[in-house]
């Protein structure tokens, strides 16, 4: 048995963006990288969910990537105090970092672990989909609203201590002052951590980083991969591209009372 989202999905809008959706399941998901509240690797925890699911389900592997953006579904839950009803979210901020909510039914956060919101979402391939709540999107918009504050006060648009550009920013930070003052000094690497500090990643420099900081990438090479980057235009989004940019709901799921279903 592999773990899936339930079927019955709707959504808002027509638009589509295959990669977002897949963030969620492989590697490429900064969301799931660092989380300091578990040993568990969660980017190679959520890339196993999905290798799981397609090899159990080929079908997947089409399905998934069609998904339109603010997809949704209800399933089945049997509530405790410590496991409420309400939903999950998955959003992609302005600033281009990833999170997952969960949200109970009166609007409070349920917890901020992100290990612990993916796990929430499981359920098996019959799992049956329930009408969603009445407060459903008004549930979703409260989480969108928690995860943009938080977005502010914890790491501030750098976003959370776990994302690759906050690392490397911070990483950068304390380099570029260890170096200060030698012949390794550079003013190319100090325009690079100041682009970071002001602008959100591209996708595929935060793809580039998450990978090698996991592989344990040096100071000095960060440094020399980040000014490679930014000489291409590979580095970050410019303020100009970044004025497009919005929030943006990738999925969200709700979690009901199997009772009430």
């Amino acid at each position: 048995m592999h773990q899936d989202l339930c079927t019955d999905e709707a959504f808002f809008e027509d638009d589509r963006n295959d990669q977002v959706v897949l963030d969620l399941y492989n590697e490429k998901a900064n969301i799931l990288d660092g989380d300091v509240d578990t040993e568990v690797d969660l980017a190679s925890y959520a890339y196993q969910i999905w290798k799981n699911a397609i090899t159990a389900d080929p079908g997947l592997q089409k399905i998934i990537p069609e998904l339109p953006p603010v997809v949704y579904s209800t399933r089945p839950h049997r509530p405790n105090e410590q496991n409420p009803e309400g939903v999950l979210l998955y959003l992609r901020t302005a600033e281009g970092n990833d999170a997952l909510a969960r949200i109970d039914k009166n609007g409070d956060s349920v917890t901020e672990s992100q290990f612990e919101i993916l796990k929430a979402a499981e359920c098996l391939p019959d799992t049956p989909a329930l009408p969603r709540q009445e407060n459903h999107h008004e549930l979703v918009k409260r989480g969108v609203e928690l995860i943009l504050e938080e977005e502010k006060s914890v790491g501030g648009q750098l976003g959370r201590p776990s994302s690759a550009r906050f690392r490397t920013y911070e990483r950068l930070k304390h380099y570029a002052q260890e170096i200060k003052g030698t012949l390794f000094e550079s003013k190319e690497l100090l325009k690079a951590i100041d682009d970071i500090y002001r602008c959100p990643l591209r996708q595929s420099a935060i793809d580039t980083l998450n990978r090698q900081l996991r592989s344990g990438i040096s100071d000095q090479a960060l440094a020399e991969l980040v000014i490679a980057l930014r000489d291409e235009d590979r580095l970050c989004i410019t303020h100009e591209e970044e004025q497009t940019q919005e929030p943006k709901i990738i999925c969200s799921m709700g979690l009901v009372d199997q009772g009430k279903g």
